[in-house]
């Protein structure tokens, strides 16, 4: 890649190196849930102290509005599993500026490792982490020599702990996971191998019209899933009954349907039911939905038909649900879909978003598939071909 990586700094000893990770990751009573983003952040964070270098970590955690949240969002708890995840120490400096960190900063052996309180706690004086107050990027970047970005989940976010340190450092280098990002889903929007298909789900039509838009002229097929398939059928005339729909998007629908031809793939049927419960009597039902009926899942037919739209692709782009995923009933076309990528052979799999992420999870078949990215936003800004802030900040190499 053309940009500066983590494997380029090679004189680390003795360096105090930045590292901008996200470790914004599910706390409750003290405890980590999925530490997936933990473990992902490693081997950068091993790369440096293994070469001499001083690890002092940035990362936020949740949103802070009021003085209260601090309590719950603290990142204590994750320096302590940190320590035991790297199997060392962990520095923990509860505040984000002052004598306090800086002393510790100074106490720093090479090797050692230091983790910031939570970024966010400098949005409650005027939102200056997320808000990239100059003065603030500016201090953290005195703090050391050296700036490493490691955070794909923020970096399509103009923040202080990203974008405001590293332009005022005169390195800043991508870590290995962010190399990784930029590697397969960059590979994936600009150079694919053929046939490749997008698989895009999810609630609304409007929060991936720029992603549609864009892949329609890289992509072979897009199969299209979730609750943004009824704005889809509303614009082809398909009955709905009570199901999700954005009325003002329908006429878009039509033009993405126009633009699109056969490259568009759509349900063909679907898993009804009178109300949005995990409960609710259910059946399958093709074509228009009857009034008084919702879709709550892609049906049989549609995993068929969308098996066989995957089963010779090279390169797979999946973000998003077919179905309500939280609801186990409702489950059912999105694990299929999951568990069929993971049978694919001698093709690039790439997973991103909440939901999808869960499903190949829940599936065990993680293990099987090309990539699973780490920020759910980030990877669909980055699939409609946006420049990330985050990213533009690092150095060329």
């Amino acid at each position: 890649m053309a940009k500066l990586t983590v494997s380029d700094l090679k004189d680390l000893k003795g360096k105090k190196v930045l590292i901008r990770v996200d470790f914004n990751v599910p706390i409750k009573d003290g405890k980590i849930g999925d530490d997936n983003r933990m473990v992902a952040a490693l081997p950068t964070i091993k790369y440096v102290t293994e070469n001499g270098g001083k690890a002092i970590l940035f990362s936020h955690l949740g949103r802070i509005k009021k003085e209260e949240d601090k309590k719950a969002l603290t990142l204590r708890p994750v320096a302590q599993h940190l320590a035991e995840l790297l199997d060392k120490p962990v520095t923990f400096v509860p505040v984000t500026r002052g004598p306090q960190l800086e002393e510790a900063i100074d106490k720093l052996s090479d090797g050692d490792v230091l983790l910031v309180e939570n970024t966010r706690f400098e949005d409650l004086d005027g939102k200056k982490e997320s808000g990239n107050d100059p003065e603030l990027g500016k201090y953290w970047a005195s703090l050391g020599d050296v700036y490493v970005n490691d955070a794909f989940g923020t970096a399509h976010r103009s923040h202080a702990s990203n974008v405001g340190i590293a332009s005022n450092m005169d390195q800043a280098a991508a870590g290995y996971l962010l190399e990784k990002e930029i590697k397969f889903l960059g590979n994936a929007v600009d150079d694919p191998k053929h046939p490749f298909v997008a698989i895009l789900g999810g609630a609304k039509v409007s929060d991936k019209i720029g992603v549609i838009d864009h892949l329609l002229a890289k992509a072979d097929k897009i199969i299209i899933g979730g609750g943004m398939t009824y704005t889809f059928y509303a614009a082809k005339g398909i009955k709905i009954g009570n199901s999700l729909v954005e009325e003002d998007k329908i006429d878009l629908a039509k033009q993405i349907i126009e633009k699109a031809g056969d490259k568009l793939v759509l349900p063909i049927d679907n898993v009804v039911a009178p109300e949005f419960k995990n409960d609710a009597p259910s059946e399958v039902v093709e074509g228009d939905i009857p009034d008084g009926e919702m879709a709550l899942d892609v049906g049989p037919k549609s995993v068929e038909l969308f098996k066989d739209t995957l089963k010779d692709a090279k390169t797979v782009v999946w973000n998003g649900p077919m179905g309500v995923f939280e609801m186990s009933n409702f489950a059912k076309g999105t694990l299929e879909v999951g568990e069929f990528l993971g049978t694919l052979e001698d093709a690039t799999t790439i997973v991103g978003g909440g939901d999808s992420t869960a499903a190949v999870k829940e599936l065990g078949v993680s293990d099987k598939l090309t990539h699973i990215s780490t920020g759910g936003g980030a990877s669909l800004e980055y699939l409609e071909g946006k420049e990330l802030p985050g990213i533009a900040a690092v150095s060329e190499k």
